[in-house]
C-alpha cells in the first residue's frame, strides 16, 4: 500500500532540463570545450562529484566541470528570472490528488536547497509538499539512495511504502536503491533496457500517475 509519493524536480516537475542542455551547451562553447546533448542527458540528477569524473572521461581530463557549471548556472539564472518557469503536464492534478486523499508527499532532488525553494515558491506549490530532501542535506546524492531514504526518514514511512517519480534513469536507480517503488515520466529520453527492469511503471504524463496509486 502506497503512503507517501516522492517527486524529483527538474524535468518531473518543472520544466528545466531543456534549459539544462542549452546553457550546459552554452557554457561550455564559450571556454572551448566540445559538449553534446548526451553528455548532458548522461549526468541527469547526477551527484556533481559523479558528474565531473564522468565527463572528464568522455570529454577529456582537462574538462573542468565546475567551471562550466557555474556559468551554465548563471546563464540558467538570468534565463528564469527573465521568463519564468513553467510546470510539466499534470503537475497540479496530481497534486491536488494527493492533498485531496491525504498522501504523503515529499521533494528529492539533486537540486540545492535555496534553488529548490526559489522553483516551487514561484511557481505557488511548496505548500503541497510535506518535507523536501537536497542533495546538499545527505552525504551522497544521485544515484545513490541516500536522498530518497531521507525523505522516507522524514515523513515516517517505510521505504517500501513509498512511490517515487522520476525522469532520470540516474533518479530511478536512486529510488530502486532505497526500495521504493520508481515510476519514470520521461522528459529528454526514454528509458533504455536497464533502466526499464527497474521500474515499477512508466508512464507519459503526471496525471497518469494517479490510476497507479488506486491500483
Amino acid at each position: 500500500m502506497i503512503k507517501a509519493v516522492i517527486f524529483d524536480m527538474d524535468g518531473l516537475m518543472i520544466d528545466t532540463e531543456k534549459l539544462l542542455v542549452k546553457y550546459w551547451l552554452e557554457a561550455a562553447r564559450y571556454y572551448g570545450y566540445s559538449m553534446n546533448r548526451n553528455h548532458i542527458i548522461g549526468i541527469r540528477s547526477m551527484e556533481p562529484k559523479h558528474a565531473a569524473s564522468k565527463l572528464r572521461e568522455e570529454i577529456g581530463q582537462d574538462f573542468d566541470y565546475y567551471k562550466v557549471r557555474s556559468l551554465r548556472k548563471k546563464l540558467m539564472n538570468e534565463h528564469i528570472g527573465k521568463y519564468g518557469l513553467e510546470e510539466k503536464k499534470g503537475l497540479g492534478e496530481l497534486l491536488n490528488y494527493l492533498k485531496l486523499n491525504h498522501y504523503l508527499t515529499a521533494v528529492a532532488t539533486s537540486t540545492d536547497y535555496e534553488r529548490t525553494i526559489w522553483y516551487l515558491s514561484s511557481l505557488g506549490r511548496m505548500e503541497y509538499f510535506d518535507v523536501i530532501v537536497c542533495a546538499d542535506m545527505v552525504k551522497n546524492g544521485k544515484p545513490e539512495p541516500d536522498i530518497y531514504l531521507e525523505a522516507a526518514r522524514r515523513l515516517k514511512t517505510e521505504p517500501g511504502m513509498c512511490m517515487a517519480l522520476e525522469d532520470s534513469p540516474n533518479g530511478i536507480l536512486s529510488a530502486y536503491r532505497a526500495g521504493m517503488r520508481p515510476v519514470m515520466i520521461p522528459d529528454l529520453s526514454q528509458p533504455d533496457e536497464k533502466t526499464e527492469k527497474l521500474l515499477f511503471r512508466c508512464v507519459e504524463d503526471l496525471s497518469k500517475v494517479i490510476p497507479l496509486l488506486e491500483l
